[in-house]
This record gives C-alpha cells, structure tokens and sequence, in this order.
C-alpha cells in the first residue's frame, strides 16, 4: 500500500520546490501566495506532541537499557551475548532518537520564512519538507523499536524457565560476604587503630542506644573490621547479646525481624515463636523488644544501602538505657547520617591501607607458606606491584592470590607492568564495584560514567566537570535550585557513596577537585565499552566503545584516527592536556559536528576559531585554550543562543565582538584580564550569568558605563575585577550591591598603591579578595556574616586592623598577602577568632611580633608564614604551643637567626610546636 506521506515529499521534492524557484518567485506575491499556502496544508511538518511522545520513549528505552545491563551482569554476560546484542539495539535506537530530537530543535529554533514574501516561499517549503523528513524517521525509529521489545519479550518467555538456575556470580558474592567469618585473627591487616575506636565506641561512652557505622568504597573491608570488632573479647565481654544481621541491597524488613528474632532465641537456647514465618511486621517488632527490654545488645547490620534502612528498623531497637549499640556497615554516607534523627551515632570512614600495612597484608596471600614472609628476589617488585592497589585490600588479596602460585621473578615483573588490565578482568573486584553503580538512579550513573572522560588518576576540576554535566543534560531542573546546586548535590552523593574520592576542598567544606579510585575507574571504563558511552582515541590506536559514538575524549596529538569516526552522532569532545586538536579536526567541526554540546581542547599551533562556530546551535560548553597566539572570536559567537559556559581562561583575547551580549543563555563567563568595552551597550542583557571572572578595567569613561551595565546582572555568583582605580569605586559600589546573590568576589586595584574605597552589602558573601591599599579595614566587611574566608593583598592596614574582624561567626580563613597589614605586632587577644581554621601571613615585611593569648584562636588547623625578603620577626611566637588543634604549620623565611631558633634537632625554640602534627621549615634562599 502507497504511504501517502511519501508521495507528498516526493512530489514536493519533484515539483513544487523547482517550480517555486523557477518560475513561481518572479510573479507577483498575490499570485504565489495561494498556491503556497495550499502546500503548506498538505505538508504539516512534525506535530509537538509526536515529538514529546518521543522523549518519552527515550526515558522508557533508557531505563530499559539500565536494566538489561544490570541483569547482564548479575549473570557475567559477554559482549556476545544475546543480551548485550539487544542491549546495543536499544542503544543505537535510543542514539537514533536523540538525533531526531536535536534535529527537530534546529528546525523549530530556525525562523520559519514568510511564504508571503519574495525569496521567501521556496525556503519555507523546503524547510516544511525537512521536518516531513523527520516525520518519516520516527515512524522508522517507532517500528524498528517495536521489532526489538517483541523480539525481547519472545525470548524472554523462552528462557523463563531458566531463572532458576543458581547465578554464580551471586554466589560468588555471598562467599565473599561470609569470608570474615572465617579468617584468622593473623590474617587481618592494617585495622589495629580503627579495631580499637569502633571498640571504645561500642563499649564505653553513653548509656543511650548509639548507632555506629562504617563507611567506605567497596572492597575496603568494612566487614572483616566490623567482624574483628564484633569478635573481640571486649565486646563479647560486655554484651548480654550480639547479634549479627546482613542486610544488602535488597532486603524484607519482616525477614530481618524474623533473623533477629531467631538469634536471640537460639542465645536464650529457646525455640522460636510458633507460626513466626506469618507474623506482621508490628508482631515482630513487639516481640523483639521484649527479648531485648531488659538487656544491653549489640547488632551489627552489614552491607546497608538504603538510607530508609533505620527508619524501618529502628522501633525493634528498644532503648532501655543501657548502653546498647548498632554496628552499621554501608557504601554510602547517607546511610550512616540517616540515623541522626532519632539517636546517637558516631561514623567512622575507613580509609585504604598504607604501603606498609598493603605489602604486609600482600605477603600474607602471596606467600601464604611461607607465613608471609617475602623472598629476597621478590622484595623490590613485590612493593613496586602493592604501590599500584592504591591501599584497597580487595585488590591486594586478589593481586597476592593471582601471583602466589608462580614465583618467577621475570613473570612478576611482566605482571606488574599489566597489573591494571590484569585487575580489571578479575570478576570479583568489578562484581564488588558495580554493585555500587547499579544502586544509582539513571542521572548519577551517567555523571559517574562521565568520569571516564578523564584519564586514570586525573584530579578533574569539580566547577568544570559540573558545568560539563548540566551541559550533557544530566542534571534535572528541582524547584527552588539552580542547576548548579542540583549538581553540586549529585556529586555530594557520588562522594558519600564511596564512589568518588575528594582531593582538595575550600575552606567551606566544598569538593574543589575529586578522583575515582583506579579500580573505579576501570569499572567505569568497563561499563563504558558496554554502554556505547564514550570513545577514547588514544596514542597506541586503541579505543574504547565501537559502533555510534556520542563522546570522544582525545589523548593523541595524531589527526588521521578520527577519520573512521561517525562523527554526526558526537555530543562531546574533549582533549586534555598534554594533547591538542589538530587543525584538520577543528576544520571539520562546525560540519561534521552539527549537534555538539560539549567542547573542551586546547588548539594546537597557530589554529583559529571556526568563523561559522555559529552553526552549532547545540553547544552548550565551549572551553578553548591556544597559548601560542592570541585567539579570535568570530562575530558567529552571538548565534550560539544555546551555550551555558564560555571559559577563554586558557586562552589571549584582545577583542570581544559585541554579539556575545546576544549569549541570552550564558552562565559562565570567564577569561584572562577580558577587556570587554565593547559589551557596555548589552552584557546587561546577560541576565543568565552567574560568573563572570576575570574582567579588566581601564581608567576611562567607557569602563564606568561598563561597571553601571553590570549592575543589571543580578544573578551574578562569582565576580572577578582588576584594573579597578579611584574614579570606579563609588559606581561600582552601586552596580555590586544590586547583586544580592553574590558569593565570590575578587577586586584589584589599577596599582598596589592606589586606594580601594566600596560600601558594600552582599549577604550572601562568603569569599572576598581585595588587593589595593585600605585607608582602615571597612566596616562593612564585618556586617556581611556570612564571610567565610577573606584574602587582603597589599592593603597596608595599621596596627589593631584585626579587631574588627574579631568576632565573626563564619570567618574561617584569613590570609594577609604583600604588606596587608604594616604594623610592627600582630595581637590575637583572648577569645578572638574562635571559628578561624587557617591564618596565612606573607611577606608582611614590618612585623616583627606575633602575639596569641590563651584562648585565642582555638579552632585554627593551619598556620603557614612567609616571606620572601629578610624578616623583621626574629623567633616563631611562643605561644604556638597554645593551639592545641593546629595540625599544618609551615614556615619558610630569609632569617638566618630565625631559622637557627627552629632547627628542629637542637633549635631552643622547637618545643614550641612539637606537639603539631606536621611542620615544615625552609630557608627560602635554597628554595
């Protein structure tokens, strides 16, 4: 049977649209005018809701795919498999659907042609027969899916019957789980001091019921701690009942009841209630209350990840004062502070083991008949093979159980140069691991993943890899919360998770960069190849991912292997360092990568910006660096009406075209010293930013226009100036303080010497750097509370500047840069600053006394002074040894009679900080 809509875009295709051209246009327009119009009747184009159902069928496919993949690896299926074959169907369909969403957005974002106006008639018919064509394609799409889910669904009654064979990987999981059950006390390694805290915890303290947990990253043996723990004579001791419960990812709350329940019968050596297996949920918790009212118990609840676990759980445990105790191990912080609302609790984070505790726990397994005790010819590789586990005791017994039957030297060391592929294949640590990813909800699984576009041990940028995701379109919109706070969330949860590893943080407590754990990161790149999520081109040839490819992470500097790439499906593309995008490539892109998000590379050679990059109207992230040359950006820039992040700070521009002020979307705004003059007359239009650093100002007219156009930004965050002179401040005061979100601020001024005199009121400030000479410190600072950490660089304060700043509830950090502060005696009195956690003082070339009374600064951790000339301060303030919580002191100075009164081994000052954890003293002549 003829489709009917096939004859309309064929005829259309034959006829109308030459017609149009040829002959049509040249009439007069109330002539052309109903012919047109008749065309347009019959060709509709692609109603809304068409497109709607697709996205639709876009979430449900992916869901799908999530569970077909997580069943594929409960059941260790291979890339041949039946079910990874329909898994890539879907995702290719999901892929194909996806083009035709973003196709479909060109087209309605293109502004249709007046088919009333000359030139404008065959473009609007054209451009109705485009959107008939993908009409057709989602009717393509709809069947082929169709195909897939009854193909699936008939095999999936075929094999029913086989769902219940016993799944080894299963199997192989609960082994593991009841492994510290039987391992002896000798082979435990590395868990002496945490053995001993979880004891004092479960023993002494409060007679009020206690929740105690254990979190950690899977494999880094929670259990085996909580089962030495659980089997000390202390606390076999002091306990009527000890009670131990695995729970798992999926657990019945009545079966749990019903384990505890049994327990505490065969202790009691009594027989369970009669017709336990039908009583309710409510029965079993009276019940074990009972058993529990008049005793003090102890219940270890293993492998919890649920943070509604407690909840359910928690009226069973009576609470008789007694000075009961709940063990919990988890993944997942969550977990763990879920148990706050309703009782005490106490978390321990376990961290990996260290090179000594490793190779130990490595010798016992590698060389287990020999009670672990290394042979000579073994020592020097054996720790060159444990430095690669990275601490996580999983893989050190697995890495000690892989190497313990053959002892060749030669062979060892060819191991250790393929330890990862190795570890990655081992079906135990990525069954471990992937537990984890599956537990994720379908948005954070793909944030995890896009871990995978960074190489192994990358300490990524925790702003960068945000403004990535929102630009891929992982993170959802939830009221009441920008899309970045969204994020911030979502990778607040990866880190409780102990899937993702915190690397540095700000003095606010916030992830400033994050890792993932080598073995993670192998899962990931596993899940990856299964997942068609990415495509990795790197030096060797090799690649992860076949087929359609949505990402591409560069780690080459060739440009002749992306030639096989079907690059019309690619959303991201991003080259690290130390690689660059070959000038081939960047040819290319605005064609062949029409529907581009993502764009993150540094330019090789003397490569400039596409003059069309305007033809990406797609991109949502644009990040170049090219350091070799001053970058240009092309008037096409103002077409990008999609893109959210514009990062020039690895990059040179002189000038910015004006069309930027069109970036109505645009979030993120940031460069190197941005001179932008030329947007006085629109950047306020830019009412999306929130971040806009580092601009440079010059001392004119034009610039103070500039400053009044800013104060119409009033979702700004983060705001970076320099250049800022005298006849700006009072302008600028005006423009800032319309900025009521404002969190981050950086002003400096034209020249160290030149003053900088704002009144600002912003309450939600959290960071403030002012570098500019400060006739006082301003009162203003001290009323906007919320400060968290203030930065001051040659401000030339006067003796007595702090005491303004002495009583501030959130001030948590302060550092005093290039003669700050002048005075000859900096006095901390008693009582000032309890809150502050890091005082940095540099090259502060007067001070030549630091005074800290008793009961001054009694929360500070880190105490760094510097300088780079000669000191007037002649020895480190005795009353050091007051700071009973300072852990970093670090101090490097040019004072040969300061440096002798620290020598560490024989300085008459040295027993001033002996009691801090870390101090490091440096000459700074031999720096």
């Amino acid at each position: 049977m003829c489709d009917p809509r096939a004859s309309i875009l064929s005829c259309a295709r034959e006829n109308l649209v030459p017609l149009a051209r040829k002959h049509l246009l040249p009439l007069a327009i109330d002539h052309l005018l109903p012919i047109l119009k008749e065309a347009v009747n019959m060709i509709r184009g692609v109603p809304n809701d068409e497109i709607t159902h697709m996205k639709h069928e876009l979430e449900s496919i992916e869901d799908a795919i999530h569970e077909a993949d997580k069943m594929a690896d409960a059941e260790g299926a291979n890339p041949s498999d039946g079910t990874r074959e329909k898994i890539n169907q879907l995702i290719e369909a999901s892929f194909r659907i996806q083009d035709l969403i973003d196709e479909y957005i060109i087209r309605e974002e293109q502004q249709l042609p007046d088919p009333g106006c000359a030139g404008g008639g065959s473009d609007y018919v054209k451009t109705k027969i485009l959107r008939l064509q993908i009409a057709h394609d989602i009717q393509n799409i709809k069947s082929r899916i169709r195909e897939i889910k009854e193909d699936t669904s008939s095999e999936t009654d075929h094999e029913g019957s086989s769902s219940s064979i016993t799944n080894p990987n299963a199997t192989l999981l609960q082994n593991l789980r009841k492994a510290p059950f039987y391992m002896k006390e000798a082979d435990v390694v590395g868990f002496e001091k945490p053995r001993d805290k979880l004891v004092d915890w479960l023993v002494k303290g409060r007679d009020e019921l206690t929740v105690v947990s254990v979190v950690a990253m899977g494999g880094q043996g929670k259990t085996t701690l909580a089962r030495k723990v659980f089997e000390s004579k202390e606390v076999v001791g002091c306990f009527e009942y000890r009670i131990w419960i695995t729970v798992s990812q999926s657990y019945n709350i009545e079966e749990l009841l019903r384990g505890i329940l049994k327990d505490l019968c065969e202790q009691q050596k009594v027989n369970p209630p009669q017709m336990i297996h039908e009583m309710n949920k409510e029965s079993l918790v009276k019940i074990v209350r009972n058993y529990l009212q008049e005793k003090r118990y102890v219940v270890v609840f293993d492998d919890v990840w649920n943070s509604s676990f407690w909840a359910d759980i928690k009226f069973a445990m009576i609470d008789k004062q007694k000075g009961c105790r709940i063990l919990i191990t988890t993944r997942i912080m969550d977990v763990a502070t879920s148990c706050r609302e309703s009782s005490f609790v106490e978390i321990h984070e376990l961290k990996g083991l260290d090179h000594e505790q490793s190779l130990k726990l490595f010798n016992k397994k590698a060389f287990y008949d020999l009670n672990g005790c290394c042979p000579e010819n073994l020592v020097h590789i054996s720790s060159k093979i444990v430095e690669k586990c990275n601490g996580l005791p999983l893989a050190i017994v697995v890495t000690g159980g892989l190497l313990c039957k053959n002892r060749n030297t030669i062979e060892w060391y060819k191991f250790n140069e393929n330890i990862k592929p190795k570890l990655k294949k081992d079906s135990l640590i990525n069954k471990i691991l992937v537990l984890s990813y599956h537990d994720l909800s379908y948005n954070l699984k793909s944030c995890l993943l896009y871990f995978g576009m960074y190489p192994e041990d990358c300490k990524v940028n925790s702003e960068r890899l945000i403004r990535q995701w929102i630009a891929e379109g992982f993170v959802k919109e939830e009221e009441g919360m920008t899309l970045e706070e969204v994020a911030e969330g979502y990778l607040t949860e990866l880190i409780h998770r102990s899937l993702v590893q915190v690397v540095s943080i700000n003095i606010g407590g916030r992830a400033k960069r994050c890792r993932v754990h080598d073995l993670v990161h192998d899962m990931i790149l596993k899940k990856i190849e299964d997942l068609s999520f990415c495509k990795n081109i790197s030096e060797d040839g090799q690649s992860t991912s076949n087929g359609i490819v949505q990402r591409l992470l560069i780690t080459t500097n060739s440009d002749n292997l992306m030639e096989n790439i079907e690059s019309s499906h690619v959303r991201s593309l991003i080259v690290l360092k130390p690689y660059t995008l070959h000038e081939s490539v960047v040819r290319k892109i605005t064609t062949k990568y029409r529907f581009l998000k993502v764009f993150d590379a540094e330019l090789a050679g003397e490569i400039e910006v596409p003059e069309d990059l305007g033809s990406l109207n797609h991109l949502k992230y644009f990040s170049i660096k090219a350091f070799e040359q001053e970058t240009e950006l092309p008037q096409s820039i103002g077409m990008l009406e999609n893109l959210e992040t514009l990062d020039l700070t690895g990059a040179s521009v002189l000038d910015f075209p004006k069309e930027i002020c069109k970036l109505r979307k645009l979030r993120h705004f940031l460069g190197n010293l941005m001179y932008l003059v030329e947007l006085k007359d629109g950047i306020g239009d830019m009412t999306s930013l929130q971040t806009l650093w580092k601009v440079y100002l010059n001392d004119n007219d034009e610039d103070i226009e500039l400053i009044e156009e800013l104060g119409k930004l009033k979702q700004l965050k983060k705001l970076g100036l320099e250049g800022v002179g005298k006849k700006h401040t009072s302008v600028l005061s005006s423009s800032i303080n319309k900025m009521q979100q404002m969190e981050k601020l950086s002003i400096k001024s034209h020249e160290s010497d030149e003053y900088i005199d704002l009144d600002l009121d912003l309450p939600k400030l959290q960071y403030l750097v002012l570098e500019g000479q400060l006739e006082k410190l301003p009162e203003w600072i001290e009323k906007n509370q919320n400060l968290v950490k203030l930065k001051l660089v040659s401000s030339k304060l006067p003796e007595d500047s702090m005491k303004l700043l002495k009583s501030m509830p959130n001030l948590l950090s302060i550092s005093l840069i290039e003669n700050a502060y002048v005075g000859e005696t900096l006095h901390f009195q008693n009582e000032w600053f309890k809150n502050l956690k890091e005082l940095y003082l540099e090259n502060l070339d007067n001070l030549k006394d630091i005074l800290i009374d008793q009961g001054a600064l009694p929360s500070l951790r880190k105490f760094h002074i510097h300088s780079f000339s000669v000191l007037q301060l002649k020895t480190i303030p005795t009353d050091i040894q007051h700071l009973k919580k300072l852990e970093d002191l670090r101090i490097s100075v040019v004072c040969d009679k300061f440096m002798q009164n620290l020598l560490l081994n024989g300085g008459k000052d040295h027993w001033i900080f002996k009691q801090v954890p870390f101090v490091e003293i440096k000459d700074r002549r031999e720096l």
